[in-house]
């Protein structure tokens, strides 16, 4: 099975970009990188030191839901080129581990899918989890803040 990193999408990068509210209805602050991990959500590298990036609440989710886990992300302020969908990490990921966990259909959490995976191992977990037909698709997340990193889908 071939699986593809996906970036947030683009539409809603260009809502941050235009000053729109996240999702707890404030305006995204800005901030200057000092080019120390700040990954951005939507090219998927980290802002390099001295270029500006946002940071607001982002709810990787449809709707509303018990499930529909919101924090804190990162993106550059200024629009950047979406990370082109790949089954190759996105260059962001630089951490020695991350959580990698399974959603349903209908966007709820599959429990037992969650696990802390070293980041060379993401790939092959992640071909694991898709290869079962109750996962729809899966978050990479931080292993120490649970941030939403990026989705992972069957390619």
């Amino acid at each position: 099975m071939t699986i593809r990193f996906l970036p947030m999408p683009t539409e809603t990068a260009n809502i941050y970009w235009s000053g729109g509210p996240d999702a707890y209805g404030m305006t995204p602050e800005r901030h200057v990188s000092d080019g120390d991990g700040v990954p951005c959500r939507h090219c998927l590298r980290l802002v390099g030191a001295g270029v500006p990036y946002l940071t607001l609440a982002h709810r990787p989710f449809p709707a509303l839901q018990p499930y529909a886990e919101t924090g804190p992300i990162f993106i550059h302020a200024e629009p950047c080129e979406a990370h082109e969908p790949s089954e190759a990490m996105p260059p962001m990921l630089t951490s020695r581990d991350y959580i990698v966990r399974g959603y349903s259909a209908e966007n709820r959490i599959l429990y037992g899918t969650g696990a802390v995976v070293p980041n060379a191992d993401i790939p092959a977990y992640a071909e694991t989890l898709l290869a079962r037909e109750d996962v729809a698709y899966l978050h990479i997340r931080s292993a120490r803040n649970n941030c939403y990193q990026c989705r992972v889908e069957r390619a």
